[in-house]
Protein backbone atom coordinates (compact mmCIF):
# COMPACT_ATOMS: atom_id res chain seq x y z
CA UNK A 1 0.00 0.00 0.00
CA UNK A 2 2.78 2.42 0.90
CA UNK A 3 4.64 1.53 -2.28
CA UNK A 4 1.58 2.36 -4.40
CA UNK A 5 1.34 5.84 -2.84
CA UNK A 6 5.00 6.47 -3.56
CA UNK A 7 4.74 5.53 -7.24
CA UNK A 8 1.49 7.44 -7.62
CA UNK A 9 3.00 10.58 -6.12
CA UNK A 10 6.11 10.13 -8.28
CA UNK A 11 3.94 9.82 -11.37
CA UNK A 12 1.93 12.93 -10.41
CA UNK A 13 5.14 14.89 -9.82
CA UNK A 14 6.52 13.90 -13.22
CA UNK A 15 3.25 14.88 -14.87
CA UNK A 16 3.36 18.30 -13.22
CA UNK A 17 6.94 18.84 -14.39
CA UNK A 18 6.06 17.77 -17.94
CA UNK A 19 3.06 20.11 -18.14
CA UNK A 20 4.83 23.08 -16.57
CA UNK A 21 7.51 23.08 -19.27
CA UNK A 22 4.83 23.65 -21.88
CA UNK A 23 2.88 26.13 -19.76
CA UNK A 24 5.87 28.39 -19.15
CA UNK A 25 7.37 28.11 -22.63
CA UNK A 26 8.46 31.44 -24.10
CA UNK A 27 7.69 32.49 -27.61
CA UNK A 28 10.55 33.14 -29.98
CA UNK A 29 11.54 36.82 -30.30
CA UNK A 30 13.23 38.69 -33.08
CA UNK A 31 16.39 40.65 -32.29
CA UNK A 32 14.61 44.01 -31.93
CA UNK A 33 12.19 42.60 -29.38
CA UNK A 34 15.01 40.87 -27.52
CA UNK A 35 16.95 44.15 -27.35
CA UNK A 36 13.87 46.00 -26.08
CA UNK A 37 13.36 43.38 -23.36
CA UNK A 38 17.06 43.57 -22.38
CA UNK A 39 16.86 47.38 -22.26
CA UNK A 40 13.73 47.17 -20.11
CA UNK A 41 15.47 44.77 -17.70
CA UNK A 42 18.48 47.09 -17.50
CA UNK A 43 16.20 50.07 -16.81
CA UNK A 44 14.61 48.19 -13.92
CA UNK A 45 18.03 47.52 -12.36
CA UNK A 46 19.11 51.14 -12.84
CA UNK A 47 15.96 52.42 -11.13
CA UNK A 48 16.42 49.93 -8.30
CA UNK A 49 20.08 50.95 -7.86
CA UNK A 50 19.14 54.64 -7.74
CA UNK A 51 16.45 54.01 -5.14
CA UNK A 52 18.66 51.85 -2.95
CA UNK A 53 21.53 54.33 -3.26
CA UNK A 54 19.35 57.20 -2.08
CA UNK A 55 17.96 55.10 0.76
CA UNK A 56 21.44 54.17 2.00
CA UNK A 57 22.68 57.76 1.65
CA UNK A 58 19.69 59.19 3.51
CA UNK A 59 20.03 56.60 6.28
CA UNK A 60 23.77 57.20 6.65
CA UNK A 61 23.37 60.98 6.56
CA UNK A 62 20.62 60.94 9.14
CA UNK A 63 22.63 58.63 11.38
CA UNK A 64 25.74 60.82 11.06
CA UNK A 65 23.86 64.04 11.68
CA UNK A 66 22.13 62.57 14.70
CA UNK A 67 25.39 61.41 16.22
CA UNK A 68 27.10 64.74 15.52
CA UNK A 69 24.26 66.74 17.06
CA UNK A 70 24.12 64.43 20.09
CA UNK A 71 27.87 64.75 20.65
CA UNK A 72 27.72 68.54 20.33
CA UNK A 73 24.77 68.82 22.69
CA UNK A 74 26.47 66.49 25.14
CA UNK A 75 29.56 68.69 25.07
CA UNK A 76 27.49 71.82 25.55
CA UNK A 77 25.67 70.19 28.47
CA UNK A 78 28.98 69.42 30.16
CA UNK A 79 30.49 72.84 29.47
CA UNK A 80 27.88 75.51 28.66
CA UNK A 81 30.57 78.15 28.31
CA UNK A 82 31.97 76.40 25.21
CA UNK A 83 28.68 76.50 23.30
CA UNK A 84 29.87 79.34 21.04
CA UNK A 85 33.05 77.45 20.13
CA UNK A 86 31.16 74.21 19.40
CA UNK A 87 28.34 75.70 17.35
CA UNK A 88 30.29 76.67 14.21
CA UNK A 89 32.20 73.36 13.79
CA UNK A 90 28.97 71.44 14.41
CA UNK A 91 27.11 73.38 11.70
CA UNK A 92 30.04 72.92 9.32
CA UNK A 93 30.10 69.18 10.02
CA UNK A 94 26.34 68.89 9.49
CA UNK A 95 26.64 70.77 6.18
CA UNK A 96 29.40 68.44 4.99
CA UNK A 97 27.38 65.38 5.96
CA UNK A 98 24.38 66.74 4.10
CA UNK A 99 26.52 67.49 1.03
CA UNK A 100 27.39 63.79 0.79
CA UNK A 101 23.69 62.94 0.73
CA UNK A 102 23.15 65.55 -1.99
CA UNK A 103 25.97 63.96 -4.03
CA UNK A 104 24.15 60.64 -3.76
CA UNK A 105 20.96 62.36 -4.95
CA UNK A 106 22.77 63.77 -7.97
CA UNK A 107 24.21 60.36 -8.83
CA UNK A 108 20.72 58.83 -8.54
CA UNK A 109 19.35 61.49 -10.89
CA UNK A 110 22.15 60.75 -13.35
CA UNK A 111 21.36 57.03 -13.20
CA UNK A 112 17.66 57.61 -13.72
CA UNK A 113 18.55 59.93 -16.62
CA UNK A 114 20.14 56.94 -18.37
CA UNK A 115 16.73 55.28 -18.55
CA UNK A 116 15.26 55.93 -21.96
Amino acid sequence: MNRKKFFLSLLCGMAVLAVSAVAFAQEAMDSATAQAVARSDMNKWIALAAGIGIAIAAFGGALGQGRAAAAALGGIARNPGAADKMFTPMILGLALIESLVIYALIIAFLLVGKIA
